[in-house]
């Protein structure tokens, strides 16, 4: 009998012997993880087992890598996979230790819990402050500052992150919110802007997050963006940005040019309604974007000519407002079916 799949999809994994990192499509099972190359591939590139394993969440062997977890066996072998969003790596990191913890209790997976209640742990959850941050209407206001005749956008002070952290009773005092900001800030849930806060995450000042009005700090994928005599090109460009980020994840694209398949990394921001994609192996900058304004988007059956037969689950088309056409392929049914609505969506409503 086949060991029951838990959950799949595209990650990140850095490879074991050139160090490289590549999108690999990974399969977590009750007693081991398997990767591919391809989802359609029939035969794994290695498999983990997770008996005797450690996991390690979040990771930080890799300061510019954020959402990355690490697995190591009982041959003390190191493998390092990385998300492409804060909710994505603590889901496979939650399926993950719980297939750990079954298989030393000699108990089958389930995703129903059957304990009573659940306890908190001791340490502060990182994770969850970080979400409770970047809430709507309860978190941090992200704003535009002014500095040095620099205008940065979608950011916010030093001192408001320890204002919000004491006045949401997550702390007790602001050397304590100073603390946890530290902590919020190396594992890269914050991000520091500006000269006089790099400065201090660098390492030259007594602490690396500073509780002050001058020192300026923004959210990983919020649109952040620092104008300075920009040029009427650059302008335009940033606006794509200024949006909100209302989905995010890995698909497969089709290239224009050569008709190959690729996994990238897309997000999805509203007003103005853009999708920007980007190399899911690392790099800052966007591949390309592909704006929505007025934009069809819908399934592509199997059949269709655009595409390998390699390549027909779970396809959808988008053709832009100019007539460019966009063919991707999500993991799953549901996924592809949320994809378009999150775009119709933002189609409809962004400029």
């Amino acid at each position: 009998m086949e060991p029951k799949r838990i959950r799949e999809g595209y990650l990140v994994k850095r490879g074991s012997v050139f160090n490289t990192w590549k999108p690999m499509w990974v399969v977590l099972l009750e007693d081991g993880i398997e990767f591919y190359k391809k989802k359609s591939d029939n035969s794994p590139k290695g498999m983990i087992p997770l008996k005797g394993s450690t996991l390690t969440s979040p990771c930080q062997d890799f300061g510019k890598r954020m959402f990355v977890f690490k697995i190591t066996t009982t041959k003390q072998q190191d493998h390092f996979f990385q998300a492409a969003f804060l909710e994505e790596r603590d889901a496979w990191v939650r399926d993950i230790k719980k297939a750990i913890k079954c298989i030393e209790g000699g108990q089958k997976f389930a995703r129903k819990s059957t304990r009573r209640s659940i306890r908190l742990p001791e340490t502060v959850d990182l994770g969850a402050l970080y979400l409770s941050m970047k809430d709507m209407e309860k978190g941090i206001k992200e704003l535009n500052l002014e500095k040095d005749k620099k205008i940065f956008n979608h950011c916010f002070t030093g001192n408001c992150v320890i204002d919000w952290l004491v006045s949401n009773k997550s702390v007790r005092n602001r050397q304590e919110g100073l603390m946890i900001a530290s902590s919020l800030l190396g594992e890269g849930y914050l991000q520091p802007a500006g000269e006089l806060s790099k400065n201090a995450a660098d390492g030259t000042a007594e602490n690396p997050f500073l509780d002050n009005p001058d020192a300026f700090y923004y959210f990983p994928d919020s649109g952040f963006f620092c104008e300075e005599n920009s040029s009427d090109d650059d302008a335009i460009l940033k606006e794509e940005f200024r949006g909100v980020i209302i989905k995010q994840g890995c698909l497969l694209k089709q290239g224009h040019r050569r008709k190959n398949w690729k996994v990238r990394k897309f997000i999805l921001r509203e007003d103005p309604a853009y999708m920007h994609y980007y190399d899911p192996a690392g790099g800052e900058d966007p591949l390309g974007a592909i704006h929505l304004r007025g934009c069809v988007v819908t399934s592509v059956e199997s059949n269709s000519d655009a595409v390998r037969k390699s390549e027909e689950e779970n396809l959808f088309e988008i053709i832009t407002a100019d007539e460019v056409h966009y063919f991707l392929q999500a993991a799953t049914p549901k996924e592809r079916t949320e994809w378009i609505k999150a775009i119709q969506v933002a189609s409809r409503t962004g400029k």
